[in-house]
Parts: C-alpha cells; structure tokens; sequence
C-alpha cells in the first residue's frame, strides 16, 4: 500500500514522477501529490482519487524542479483529503511517508506545545512538524532528518527534501520496503523497483534500519547504528517490470490468463537432472513440525498444502494467520520448520511473524514472488514461486502459482522422510506436470462462467461450499468475490452446513458449491441436496463424472477431470472467473477495488 518515489534529475521531475506512481497504482491509494524543489523553492501540488486528477492539477498549477518525491496514499490516519494528502509540507521540509508512526500521538503533543500548528490528521505530518522544528533549531537538513528518525516509532520508508537544497534526498527504512535507482548524472528512489524501471535496472535495496543521503553524484547509506555502509547494486530485468495489459480489458484479466505459462515456467525452474531441484539447504528430513503463516489469498494457499504435506510426508502441519501468529505465544522448537508464504514478500504483519520465530524454530523458508523482498532476505531459505508482477490487487496468478510450489515442496517433503515411493513420487510430479494443460481448459469455460454469474450480479450474499481441500478453494472464491464485486460471501466446510449457516437458505441465496468427483463427492452431494431442500440456488462446479451423478441441479459448470493433487489449482480459474465477471456485471473497479491495496506494508 502507499507508494513512493524521488528523483534528482537533469530534466523537469513532475511528469517523470508522476509516470512513476502510475505504475504503483496497483499498490492501491486513494490521494497523490509531488513536492519539488525549484530555484531553491519548495511547492506540492495534491489531489484526492485517481492519478488523472493530479495530472489536471499539474496542467492547470505547473510544479517546475528538478528534484522532487512523490506519494500515493492509502488512508490510515485520517480519511482521503486534500489535507490528509502526501507530501506533508511544514515551513522549509516536505516528507512523504509510507508505514504508521505509533508514537505519533505523543509526538503531535509535544510538538503542539512546542508551538506547531497541524494542518492534518495524519501521523505523517508530525514528522514534517518535528523536522521544522529541527531545522528552527539550527540543524543542517540531513541532521534534522536523522534526528526526526531517531525519535520515530513503528514502521515506515521515509523521504525527505528540502528548501534551497534542490541536489538532496534523505530517505529511510524500518519495516517497509525502499529501493534507491541508479542513473547516469541522476538519482532515483522507490518503494518499489518496478516504480523505477523506466529510469534505471540499477537497483540498491536498503537493508532494516537503513537511512540515506542521496545527491546526483551518488548515495551515502548508513546503517541503523549510524554506520556508513554499502549494500549491493542489483541488476533488475526489465522484463520482469512490465506492467503492461498486453490488450486485456484489465490486469487481473491478463493475469488469469497467464496461469497457465507462469506454472510451466515455475516447474522448469525447479526442475533438474534428477526431478526436483529445490534450495539447498531445505532439510525436511529433521522436522517434526511445520508451521504455515501466511494472510489473505496466501493463507489458503497453506490451507489447501495443509492436506499436502500431511498426506504425502506425513508431516503434521501447524497453520496461522500472521496477525494473529505472535499474539498466542506459539510454542517453538528448534526441530520446528516455519514458512511464510507473502506475493510481495513485504507483508509486514507476515515479516513480524518471521521476525518473532527467529532463533525458535530450525529453519525459517519463504515463498514469495519476489525474491529481493525483506521476506525473502530475512529467510534462510527462498522458494520463489516466479509468478512475474502481478498488478491487479485481486490475487490470481500468484495463488496458483503458490499452491505449484507448496506442491513441489510436500513432495519433495515426503521422499526426503521417506513416505513416498519412487512410483507415488513420480505419478504425483506427472499430475502437477499435467496442471497447466488443465488450467488452460478450464480458462476455456470462460464464457460460460460469464452467463452464470448474471445470476450473481445482484445478489447480496453468496454462500461457497467444499470439502478436504476444497475447503479453502471454496474461501479463496469467497474472498475473490468480496474483494472485487462488493457482494457479501461467505465460505464453510459442507459438513459444517448443518451447524448453524443452513439456517441462511432461502431462495435469494446463490451457494456455489466445489465438488470435483473425488473420495468426497458423494458427501458433498447430500450437502447439496440439504441447501436444494430450502430451495438455496446452487451452482455445483464439477467433472463429467459428478454431473452424471445428479440430474435436478439449476445451474452448473463443467470442469475437466483432474487428478486430485491439482485440484486446487484447476478449480481456482472458475473461483477466479465467477468474482471477475460478477464484478464487471456489476460495473465495479476490477483491478483496484475501493479500500483494498496489493502491498499491506502496515500491520
């Protein structure tokens, strides 16, 4: 959520600044705004919603200089405004700011005793005031700026500039990601290395605790102890920053389709001469306990690799939701290995759970789309799931693309401990080899996922149904319709059904059941016949061999038949498909819908 970006230039910064936070839209925001420095004056230009009216702004209030930050804001503290906007401006300082500052609150009294007035309600700008006041006190603008982080608590990537200082940036990072572009005679900065992709593939990352003094000649990083030091420069393949729809109506279109090259790509990347060639240093064989932390779309993900690495290694799995995680005093132990599963890698309430389990547990190992993330970085080891960006807020691409490696990772879990056979082993890698072809026919339904969600579209609950792991399919499909069509949905184990959300059943409620012809089909079914009893409207998504089985059913899609290993993955494109085409039944925003945002850096 939230994006950054600066720039010390030879050219006029505001367009390039600007094209620069169009491709953090996805992150989410609600406001935008530029700060620059010109002649040795520091101006803003801000605006609430989209990018397009900054833009307006600009055309009709030009922002001239050749330094400049950038932010779009995702509301934390304080609604959208013009106000409440970044950058936060305060005599001669203006700071943009992603994370929350806890302390904020002691802080703002402090600084209004002190004389300041706030033009705002958000944290942010207690910064700004608490920097004026160190520059008012005769400080130099980097020793105001390193004063102001020393008093700051929380999470946050920070940048400041200054008034008569049009060749300096001063940027920090605690717990929310910051990457510093390098150019020829320029300087770049980002909360994101896709934001600076047009500018430069020479990327430094700032390390936790990171603080930094940018001039166009280069950058000083000092460490959180002060310590001037240096972090590598990495090489960004551009490729890899496209965020292009390559003619899609919207991303998460393009994404869905994507699926099935992003899961060949993902096996040959961990395929070698001998089948699987994960990490090294991933040691199955000494854990008695595996602990799964993930939030959102990932944690079902672990949900569904639950019934994987019990099933296939015998393995039993422990399975948390990061916010939640550190908050019970989880027993740890040093034959325990811990994962946590982040698209981004930046998900702070994910990244705080890792952080609490290290020393604890025998390993720590990460899945995540992003292998320079601070997840990534803090692991000892990495499985990328080499998904490429994936835009639309909505997960697609990266769900599937998680569950391949989860996959990878049970079976290759099972043969170290020896609980697979060198056949069972074998078959299995078959099956998820075979999951792209799959997903592929199950995108071709397409059109006649769009004719059943007409039934959706002006629905205000909606009722998911599965079993094993189904199950989590079954509240991906709930989240997906939540997320981008507004519409209230639900999920629940069928067996649960009658425990108490039978009672919703009536006629105006769509209950979409999963229910591939499985070990579990014929109990999902009586499911089924229960929620038809009430006269419930079902949709029972299935295979050729489960349809023949029921006959009365009003509305139905067929699935191909697919070896129950990658169930989960096939029978993710009609979760995904039904939310989409719901959502643009609905004439709803697909790719960045209202409140929500791609990157959750603030716990």
């Amino acid at each position: 959520m939230c994006g950054i970006v600066g720039v010390l230039g030879q050219h006029e910064v505001s367009p390039i600044i600007l094209d620069a936070l169009k491709r953090l839209e996805y992150r989410g925001y609600d406001s935008a705004g530029i700060a620059t420095v010109h002649q040795g004056t520091l101006d803003r230009r801000r605006a609430v919603g989209k990018l397009i009216n900054l833009s307006d702004t600009l055309v009709h209030q030009p922002l001239p200089g050749r330094a400049g930050i950038g932010h779009t804001r995702w509301a934390t503290h304080g609604g959208p405004s013009v106000a409440n906007a970044h950058p936060h401006q305060v005599g001669r300082v203006a700071v943009v700011h992603n994370g929350i500052i806890e302390n904020f609150r002691a802080l703002r009294a402090e600084m209004t005793e002190a004389g300041a007035q706030f033009s705002s309600e958000t944290d942010t700008e207690t910064i700004a005031q608490l920097a004026s006041h160190h520059l008012d006190q005769g400080m130099t603008p980097v020793q105001a700026a390193r004063a102001t982080l020393k008093r700051l608590e929380g999470a946050f990537a920070l940048a400041f500039v200054f008034a008569g200082e049009d060749d300096l940036i001063v940027c920090a990072r605690r717990g929310s990601p910051l990457c510093i572009g390098h150019g020829e005679g320029e300087m770049y900065l980002g909360s994101d290395a896709i934001a600076l992709a047009a500018m430069t593939d020479r990327i430094t990352y700032l390390e936790e605790g990171d603080w930094a003094i940018l001039t166009r000649a280069g950058a000083q990083i000092f460490d959180a102890e002060d310590r001037q030091t240096s972090r590598p420069l990495t090489r960004v393949d551009l490729a890899q920053t496209r965020v292009d729809k390559s003619g899609h109506r919207h991303f998460m279109a393009k994404e869905m389709a994507e699926q099935p090259a992003v899961l060949q790509q993902a096996l040959a990347a961990y395929s070698g001469a001998g089948g699987i060639a994960l990490p090294e240093g991933l040691d199955f064989a000494r854990a008695d306990r595996l602990i799964l932390v993930a939030c959102g779309t990932a944690h079902y993900a672990c949900q569904v690799a639950k019934y994987w690495f019990e099933q296939f290694a015998g393995l039993p799995v422990e399975l948390d939701i990061a916010s939640e995680f550190r908050y019970r005093a989880p027993v740890l132990g040093a034959s325990n290995m811990a994962v946590f599963v982040s698209q981004s890698g930046e998900t702070a309430d994910t990244l705080a759970a890792l952080r609490h389990v290290r020393g604890h547990v025998g390993q720590v190992v990460s899945v995540v789309n992003v292998p320079s993330s601070s997840i990534a970085r803090e692991s000892d080891v990495v499985l990328p799931i080499h998904a490429g960006p994936e835009i639309g807020v909505a997960s697609t691409k990266a769900f599937t693309a998680q569950l391949q490696v989860l996959a990878l990772m049970a079976l290759e879990a099972g043969r170290a401990r020896g609980f697979l056979d060198a056949a069972t082993h074998a078959a299995r890698m078959d099956d998820l080899r075979a999951a792209p072809g799959y997903i592929a026919q199950a995108l071709d339904r397409e059109d006649e996922i769009r004719r059943l969600t007409e039934m959706l579209a002006n629905a205000r609950d909606v009722l998911f149904l599965g079993r094993g792991a189904m199950f989590p399919l079954a509240l991906e499909g709930a989240l997906k319709l939540k997320e981008i069509s507004y519409i209230h949905a639900e999920a629940y184990a069928a067996g649960e059904l009658k425990h108490g959300p039978i009672a919703l059943i009536d006629r105006d409620l769509p209950v979409i059941i999963f229910a591939p012809h499985d070990a579990l089909f014929d109990k999902t079914v009586s499911n089924m016949q229960e929620v038809m009893a009430r006269q419930g409207r079902v949709m029972l998504i299935s295979d050729a061999a489960g349809l023949a089985e029921v006959d009365d059913v009003p509305h139905w899609l067929q699935m191909p038949a697919v070896p129950p290993l990658i169930a989960p993955m096939v029978y993710a494109i009609p979760a995904q498909l039904i939310a989409y085409h719901t959502a643009l039944h609905r004439g709803t925003d697909v790719d960045q819908p209202r409140n929500l945002a791609k990157s959750v850096t603030v716990e």
